[in-house]
């Protein structure tokens, strides 16, 4: 690829692993609507073992000291989330996770949220590739509505360039693994 921006290590580490496995070309229809000549399949980085552990070095980087639960929409962030948390274990690093269901269950365990999330908790929001957030955001409200706090949302790569605004107006730090440009692409395309 032509010149890429320069990186950390682990984020470069990263990027080498999105680029080899999870960047498709050809012509797709994104869920927008929109058309590209790239898509992301996130989850074959974040499904590998050797991805998700490149995942986790960059996210426990991001992630503040006091959070201490992981987590958002299911399918996108469950991957990461869990991963993460299970690497983070191996670093003493505690966090839960947690999956926001994308409707609430009505029997067993009711409500949306799945996992080991309880009030209070200090919570990072995940997912593994972000167009526009609107996802993010639901999962965060969902967090807030369960009694705990956003603390940072971050993915694994975003894509749209539009999700910092949306956080920002919702008070929640946005701090991207990876960005489209990291990757060689601008935002948008």
């Amino acid at each position: 690829m032509a010149d890429l921006p320069p990186l950390d290590p682990a984020r470069a580490a990263l990027r080498d692993h999105v680029l080899a496995h999870s960047v498709k070309h050809g012509q797709f229809t994104l869920k927008s609507g929109a058309t590209s000549s790239w898509f992301l399949d996130t989850k074959q980085t974040a499904c590998r073992p050797e991805g998700i552990l490149l995942v986790a070095d960059v996210a426990l980087d991001l992630i503040p000291a006091d959070a201490n639960a992981i987590g958002g929409l299911t399918v996108g962030a469950d991957p990461v989330a869990y991963g993460v948390a299970a690497v983070g274990a191996t670093r003493g690093r505690s966090l839960r996770s947690f999956t926001v269901r994308k409707e609430a269950k009505d029997h067993g365990v009711t409500g949306r949220v799945a996992g080991a999330l309880q009030p209070g908790d200090r919570v990072v929001i995940t997912e593994d590739t972000v167009t526009r957030g609107t996802s993010l955001l639901e999962a965060a409200e969902v967090v807030r509505a369960f009694g705990a706090e956003p603390v940072l949302i971050t993915v694994i790569v975003d894509r749209g360039g539009t999700c910092a605004a949306m956080a920002e107006a919702a008070g929640i730090p946005f701090a991207p693994m990876l960005t489209a440009p990291d990757l060689g692409f601008p935002f948008g395309s």
